[in-house]
């Protein structure tokens, strides 16, 4: 007499991993983003190992999650898998207070984020 089990929001040939609290403004978290979306997982893993941007080890771990999300629980076959979706949110926001001259002060705002990543198995027939 338990509640019943929330049906799956994901077509079944889809998984994804969600990253939340990351320590990056949204803006700067949606060029790493951005960069990944629509390729296959091997190349987006290959390009964020070699970004230059200091988030893109976070978003790295996020994308191996949604990746052994699929592998493990959806039964997908990583070799077909593309990074169907990737998209930022905006989370909590700290403000900071910063001394200025003449007795002022200035607002710093220190922007959280949360990364989702969808992946997708698509077959080499559908591909091609």
């Amino acid at each position: 007499m338990g509640k019943q089990a929330t049906p799956r929001a994901l077509p079944e040939n889809e998984a994804k991993a969600v990253a939340r609290m990351l320590r990056v403004s949204p803006q700067k978290l949606n060029l790493v983003a951005q960069m990944i979306r629509g390729k296959k997982v091997d190349t987006a893993l290959a390009d964020l190992q070699f970004s230059r941007k200091r988030i893109s080890t976070e978003v790295k771990k996020c994308l191996e999650s949604a990746i052994a999300n699929a592998e493990n629980n959806h039964d997908l076959d990583v070799d077909d898998l593309i990074v169907s979706q990737a998209f930022v949110g905006k989370a909590l926001v700290l403000k900071r207070f910063h001394a200025r001259a003449r007795g002022r002060g200035a607002r710093i705002l220190k922007p959280f984020s949360n990364l989702t990543i969808v992946v997708r198995e698509v077959r080499q027939a559908e591909a091609a």
